[in-house]
């Protein structure tokens, strides 16, 4: 970024061929529309361009753009009706592969992750029914690879509130997996499963609905 203020623009060309594919991954787990995923990614390269010159090499960069991603991703949600956002559109092979790299000693283990695109598919489309604020924070911190200090950063909430958003969306895809026969490692969650409604922990902590 610095090189990229002083006016290299082989810089900006290092920054896309490192985050293109991570933002992509970002905004498709969040939209399931791999078009408007590429178009988002686009455009949130194109404004770590035209801002460069707001950039201070204060924290790490990958923060800073994943502030400008995620707020990209809330104004585009304002502007689609009837819950476009959460259509569900198959992804290509290699989503899946990412997908199950990313979630290994998450949700799934890897005997499980042995067992075939199909259980990823499913993942995949459960993480479409995970709450937003909690998806992101599970994106932001499995697929992007931020740490809880800096997805705390990007949504500007405090890093407690993210731990527990990102403990409601492990609870609430390894219940559903439960559901279709998956086995999980750890324990049940009672009552949290992403099929029930009203359930004693979310009544305890409506701000994570």
């Amino acid at each position: 970024m610095i090189r990229l203020q002083a006016g290299d623009r082989e810089a900006f060309e290092a920054i896309v061929e490192i985050w293109q594919g991570v933002l992509l991954g970002f905004f498709f787990r969040n939209t399931r529309d791999r078009q408007l995923s590429e178009d988002l990614a686009q455009e949130t390269l194109l404004r770590v361009y035209n801002h460069a010159w707001n950039y201070l090499p204060q924290g790490r960069f990958r923060g800073w753009m994943f502030r400008i991603a995620r707020n990209l991703l809330i104004d585009t949600a304002r502007r689609h009706s009837n819950d476009a956002l959460v259509r569900a559109v198959r992804g290509r092979a290699e989503d899946d592969v990412d997908l199950a790299q990313q979630l290994t000693g998450t949700v799934i283990g890897p005997d499980q992750q042995a067992g075939g695109r199909e259980l990823l598919e499913l993942v995949d489309r459960l993480l479409g029914q995970i709450p937003e604020d909690q998806r992101i924070v599970f994106t932001l911190h499995h697929q992007a690879g931020l740490t809880l200090a800096e997805v705390a950063e990007v949504v500007e909430a405090p890093v407690s509130t993210c731990k527990s958003r990102l403990r409601l969306a492990r609870e609430k895809l390894s219940s559903a997996l439960r559901q279709y026969g998956v086995q999980v490692p750890g324990p049940p969650s009672v009552g949290d499963t992403m099929h029930e409604t009203g359930s004693k922990k979310e009544q305890e902590n409506p701000q994570e609905r």
